[in-house]
């Protein structure tokens, strides 16, 4: 059973929750559920199957399950009674801390991961904990060292799925449900829901119901959202430029690799920003204290990549900034969540080089929304943005008590200098070259993607398939292998290629991200689906061989091709589904 939840008008009252979880949800501050919460909580409470949830970062979860389980936890069970397995440290905490602030103290919560003392772990789990929340390594060698028994828990959730997924965590979470018993509710809660995903529902899950929270738009209203075309050498430059134009500048900067976002971290700090970073490399007590610092401002920049990022919750981020660009829309929607909350307005930018039409074009479609070309600030914004910083810190440290020392030094040299001299010499020490136009360099467009976009479209879609007539591959039968593997349909298919091992297909270039994406999760060397060299580099390679990834069908049928033998061509009109083929 499938259940879409477009909107709800209903009250936690009416969800059949008791009135001691009732009191709870009401001092949080709760008045009106999610949607994810309306459907997942009567389901729960009332409901026999295991269920399969379908929701965004920041739907409120967590809540869906832990109000319900509330209900019907049982305090005197002597054994582990529900295990909450989370993609990485930060968002198990963070699930940890939610339901510490909905229980009353009574309730015994564990956290297992990496990077906290696993003496402290041992003996919190000898204390009879009635909810374990960890991440699936941690979780894993407690299991296997009969630290952490599971045989007889209740509840078994999954949380973040596919993101457990992306970071390569299957085998652990089957390990660890092979672990668990047959009598089981299962919750998996996953925002995307690739094959992988429907894979584990079917092994570890019995019947279930499967909850989707369809949204008019993956985009949130609140947020600005606009990109600025630069060059790679020029992101640094353009990023300094605008943090220096806004007045208030509190974001997270995220970056593709650990390595980015240390390089970017440090240019930033020797630049006089008050920045920090966060990856999976920094200890555990380190990210925690950054975190801390960040949340309560005192650092007013994080840089981060997307998993360390994972739990960051801070309402007033007025910025984030996609320095790289991300692989699929739903990290884009992931990111730009991050700002704009609490009823206040954000701004997302993302940096645009020339090889980020297709993704940038592939991320408007989904979203369905359009994002906007920004112009750089130019160097007399960046002044005059300096010009009210400093105008502002001087009114607010003239406001402030006197500092004795301070002045008595600057009483000492107004004997020796005029007051105009001295103060134009202290702020050229201070500020140098700060307010020089020359002092800035400029900064050239990469060129105007949005002119080229719709010329990029088809190239930018067209696939090779690592299948062909000896695969007995027809046209249809392609569209049709294609469309089961996604489980959606082709509407609009261009110029189709039959080859005796291999094929070409031309899908538009939202379709083809979402078929690479399907096949490089099956972890292979090899994937049987690439994106295809650009048109002519397989037609003037070596004997036309058609080389859709480097060397072609090089390494499916152990030969090379001359001209067009072997070939079934379909080259007729693009179609839309029903039409003749």
């Amino acid at each position: 059973m499938t259940e879409t939840i477009e909107e709800n008008k209903i009250t936690f009252a009416d969800l059949g929750l008791s009135e001691k979880t009732l009191a709870w949800v009401e001092k949080k501050g709760y008045k009106i559920p999610s949607p994810i919460q309306a459907a997942v909580i009567p389901k729960l409470l009332m409901g026999d199957k295991d269920i399969l949830g379908q929701a965004q970062t920041g739907t409120g979860k967590t809540a869906s399950f832990w109000l319900p389980l509330l209900d019907r936890l049982d305090m005197k069970k002597k054994e582990v009674w529900a295990m909450i397995l989370a993609p990485t440290r930060e968002l198990a905490i963070q699930v940890a801390e939610e339901i510490k602030s909905f229980s009353d103290g009574k309730v015994k919560i564990i956290l297992l991961y990496g990077g906290q003392s696993i003496r402290d772990e041992i003996q919190a789990l000898r204390s009879w904990p009635h909810i374990v929340v960890g991440t699936p390594g941690r979780v894993k060698d407690h299991i296997n060292k009969k630290r952490l028994k599971l045989e007889h828990i209740d509840y078994f959730i999954l949380d973040e799925a596919d993101e457990m997924l992306n970071i390569g965590f299957r085998e652990e979470i089957e390990e660890i449900m092979e672990h668990t018993p047959k009598q089981k509710k299962v919750l998996l809660f996953s925002a995307t829901m690739p094959r992988a995903i429907l894979q584990i529902a079917e092994k570890y899950m019995g019947e279930y119901d499967l909850v989707s929270i369809k949204s008019k738009t993956l985009s949130n209203t609140s947020i600005t959202q606009k990109y600025y075309d630069v060059s790679p050498r020029n992101k640094f430059e353009a990023l300094c430029r605008i943090i220096d134009a806004e007045e208030e500048f509190y974001s997270i900067i995220f970056c593709r690799t650990k390595s980015d976002v240390d390089d970017v971290t440090s240019n930033l700090v020797s630049r006089g920003f008050l920045a920090e970073a966060i990856h999976g490399d920094i200890e555990q007590k380190a990210r925690e204290k950054i975190l801390k610092r960040f949340k309560d401002a005192k650092i007013k920049i994080l840089v981060a990549t997307d998993v360390a990022a994972r739990g960051i919750d801070v309402e007033d981020l007025n910025f984030v900034v996609n320095y790289s660009l991300p692989e699929n829309p739903e990290i884009y929607t992931h990111r730009i969540g991050r700002t704009g909350r609490a009823w206040k307005t954000g701004t997302a930018i993302s940096f645009v080089s020339r090889g980020d039409t297709r993704k940038l074009m592939f991320i408007e479609r989904t979203i369905k929304a359009k994002i906007e070309k920004a112009k750089l600030p130019d160097t007399q914004d960046i002044i005059a943005g300096k010009k009210k910083r400093l105008t502002e810190n001087i009114a607010t440290t003239l406001e402030a008590e006197k500092d004795t020392e301070i002045q008595n030094t600057l009483d000492e040299l107004l004997t020796t200098h005029a007051a105009e001299d001295l103060l134009y010499a202290l702020f050229k020490i201070s500020h140098g070259k700060e307010f020089k136009a020359e002092t800035y360099k400029d900064i050239k467009e990469v060129r105007d993607n949005r002119a080229s976009r719709e010329s990029d479209w088809w190239s930018a879609g067209r696939l090779f398939v690592a299948k062909g007539r000896a695969d007995r591959m027809t046209p249809g039968s392609l569209i049709q292998f294609l469309e089961k593997e996604i489980g959606s349909h082709l509407w609009d298919v261009g110029k189709i290629d039959i080859f005796e091992n291999f094929s070409y297909i031309n899908v538009d270039a939202e379709k083809a991200e979402i078929i690479l994406a399907h096949f490089k999760l099956e972890n292979k060397a090899r994937p049987l689906v690439v994106q295809a060299k650009p048109r002519g580099w397989d037609r003037g390679g070596r004997s036309g061989s058609g080389g859709g990834y480097r060397g072609g069908a090089r390494w499916w049928d152990r030969g090379w091709y001359r001209g067009n033998r072997g070939r079934s061509e379909w080259s007729g009109p693009r179609f839309k589904r029903g039409s003749k083929r």
